[in-house]
């Protein structure tokens, strides 16, 4: 049997890892949830390199497909099937192979956590959510796992629900991404309608036989591809965290780090940029969608890196930093160089993936404490997580030869060639990303330990089962760049590009846009890309430093106090929401509460306004106090009996002895009474 023929495996087997640990919860013993948890992925992981590997050496460049079985409604019928093409095949090793760094770390993160088998049962479920997201042959497969991974969004973040603000964070993700969601389905309904199927391969070989028949004016002003494609990047902004459908993700770090890693740095935050790219056959026939992808990406780019700047908590700093390099990838997928985002998409999972573990690890050591102001001098301590999180600082930074340089390199060359405005503003956050992670980077690793005495005494390097990971996805970090080295003139050995050609082959009379410049112009980009990197690096360590530590961004703090407010509150944007969207929409639930379907009913029987506003209020009252109370008195039901049957199972033999005797003489005696009455 062919690799490629076990295909379903590899989203099946984290789902029913899942399940399994769901069943057995902690009635088992951790080394068997942890077997599970971790074998798994692991087998989707090995898996997919087998796979990946037989299609590549086989099959490419057509795609391979696999029908499960066909779902059919009415005159629809949609396949449950699985598809692996160059895209496919990206995205499926990302997934697995970071999926599985992430849940091997997780064994030793969260080793004490009393929750051991929900938070992997958690896990497990997004791995095998997202996996049908990136191998689903046509769009409601992908939707499956798109709503998937958003509900498991909310259970990871979440997680920690004994706490106030983790179930509000979580709930607050599940909502912001319904807004997005809502306008994907609007798309897929108008696929459904012009094509009669979602399959991928039908809907774009009609796309390219007839490109003018969607360019025609179809709804709104836009043409169909415009209004489709507006529809699906919706949907990506809710996804993918851009402006402004944001605000979830850094709330998002309220969930283990682990999982920051996993969902939102690594694998579900990118689904946005992957739909885009999936279906860049109508994004190319949409150039008025494909700008204002380029422009939300650069806005929110620029946006998230000043605030990253002004950031105190670790994990914030990464967060907004995500934000930022999600933008960078819509940038490159709306100036047309596909290839370029999802190559940035790749190499990002290793090193933002990297920078949240190694942040995890510090936070490990510094006993929960995630504020930069009381770290410092780390170095020593954590010497493998100074040194793979020195790494990712360098990738992210863009820094040759490691691996970000390379791809945010060509995103940069992309936007030359489309909209020079747009090229200085990925410019300018460039050099933003440099300072503000070099600034991380200073803060918890150089200068004096700004902590307590008793957090000093307990430092120590995270166990090996936490440092193998950092040490693997250092490697990534470093050197998977050198498969997508850009081409210079004449020589051009970049195997990325070409491997991924087929999916973003151009259509009609458009094409994966950018004009190639002389090898000296590309040079020249090359070469300011790295001055601007070089030169926030060198404005992070004049401010923070050898010794200067916070002095110097206290100074700073002090010389411009309005940027620093602004910047530190993020630009009021939470406040500024739940002033307007928030309250406004409490006053609306309020106001139809209180003047619901009675209003609308007592006006139609007799139009009389004191009968309309009494029926309201009796319909209201009704519902709040009479269903409402209903519900929860079987609530309140429920838990008494539970509290009564509870304080029963004491564990003591002799008292259960007890019970039984004095049940066998209350049955006695009744049927003695029975009998003789």
């Amino acid at each position: 049997m062919r690799a490629l023929d076990l295909l379903w495996l590899v989203p099946l087997l984290p789902l029913a890892g899942s399940a399994l640990n769901a069943l057995l919860g902690p009635r088992v013993a951790r080394p068997l949830t942890t077997a599970v948890a971790l074998g798994a992925p692991g087998l989707s992981l090995a898996i997919s390199l087998m796979a990946v590997w037989t299609y590549a050496t086989t099959v490419f460049p057509l795609p391979f497909e696999q029908v499960l079985y066909a779902w059919t409604t009415g005159e629809l019928s949609i396949d449950v099937a699985f598809l692996l093409d160059p895209l496919s095949s990206v995205m499926v090793v990302v997934v697995t192979l970071v999926g599985f760094l992430i849940h091997v770390y997780s064994v030793g993160y969260m080793g004490d956590d009393s929750g051991y088998q929900r938070y992997f049962s958690y896990l497990n479920l997004f791995m095998g959510a997202m996996l049908l997201l990136v191998l689903g042959n046509n769009f409601l497969v992908m939707f499956v796992g798109w709503e998937g991974v958003g509900l498991c969004s909310y259970l990871l973040i979440g997680y920690y629900y004994e706490e106030e603000f983790p179930p509000y964070a979580g709930r607050k993700a599940f909502i912001v991404n319904r807004i997005g969601d809502f306008a994907f389905l609007v798309g897929l309904f108008a696929l459904v309608a012009r094509f009669g199927t979602l399959d991928y391969g039908e809907v774009f070989a009609a796309v390219a036989s007839d490109p003018h028949g969607v360019e025609e004016p179809y709804l709104l002003g836009l043409s169909f591809a415009g209004f489709v494609t507006l529809c699906l990047f919706i949907g990506a902004i809710g996804k993918s965290a851009q402006l402004p459908l944001y605000v979830w993700l850094p709330d998002a770090m309220a969930g283990p780090t682990p999982v920051s890693a996993l969902i939102h740095a690594a694998t579900m935050v990118t689904a946005g940029v992957y739909m885009v790219v999936r279906t860049n056959v109508l994004y190319q026939l949409a150039p008025g969608t494909s700008a204002l992808v380029a422009t939300v990406g650069a806005v929110t780019a620029l946006f998230a890196a000043t605030i990253a700047f002004a950031q105190t908590d670790i994990k914030k700093v990464l967060a907004y930093s995500t934000v930022s390099q999600l933008g960078y990838m819509f940038l490159g997928a709306g100036v047309g160089a596909y290839s370029a985002a999802i190559f940035h998409l790749g190499t990002h999972a290793f090193f933002k993936a990297l920078l949240f573990l190694g942040s995890g690890s510090v936070i490990h050591a510094m006993s929960g404490e995630q504020d930069m102001r009381r770290m410092g001098g780390l170095k020593k301590a954590l010497p493998v997580t100074f040194a793979t999180f020195a790494i990712a600082t360098v990738a992210i930074s863009g820094i040759p030869p490691l691996a970000g340089f390379f791809s945010k390199d060509q995103i940069l060359a992309g936007a030359w060639g489309e909209h020079k405005v747009l090229w200085a503003i990925g410019l300018v956050t460039a050099g933003l990303t440099a300072c503000y992670m070099f600034r991380a980077l200073l803060m918890t690793f150089y200068g004096r330990f700004r902590g307590t005495d008793e957090v000093r005494s307990h430092l120590h390097e995270s166990p090996t089962v936490m440092t193998l990971p950092l040490v693997v996805l250092a490697v990534g970090s470093a050197l998977a760049g050198l498969i997508g080295i850009p081409k210079l003139g004449t020589l051009d050995i970049n195997w990325f590009g070409h491997f991924l050609a087929p999916v973003v082959a151009p259509v009609g009379h458009a094409g994966e846009h950018g004009h190639h410049a002389s090898l000296g112009l590309e040079l020249l980009l090359m070469g300011v890309s790295v001055a601007a990197a070089v030169g926030g690096i060198w404005m992070a360590w004049r401010t923070y430093g050898g010794e200067r530590g916070l002095a110097g961004g206290e100074a700073w703090a002090i010389r411009f106090p309005t940027a620093h407010r602004i910047l530190t509150n993020k630009y009021y944007v939470d406040e500024i929401y739940d002033a307007t969207v928030i309250k406004g929409t409490w006053s609306a639930a309020r106001g139809l509460f209180r003047f619901d379907a009675g209003f609308i009913d007592g006006f139609l029987v007799n139009g009389s306004r004191h009968v309309t506003v009494a029926v309201s209020l009796l319909s209201g009252f009704f519902d709040k106090y009479v269903i409402d109370g209903v519900v929860n008195l079987s609530g309140w039901v429920m838990r008494a009996c539970s509290r009564l049957f509870r304080s029963l199972q004491t564990g003591l033999v002799s008292q259960y002895a007890l019970v039984v005797a004095v049940g066998m003489l209350v049955l006695t005696g009744f049927y003695l009474v029975v009998r003789l009455g």
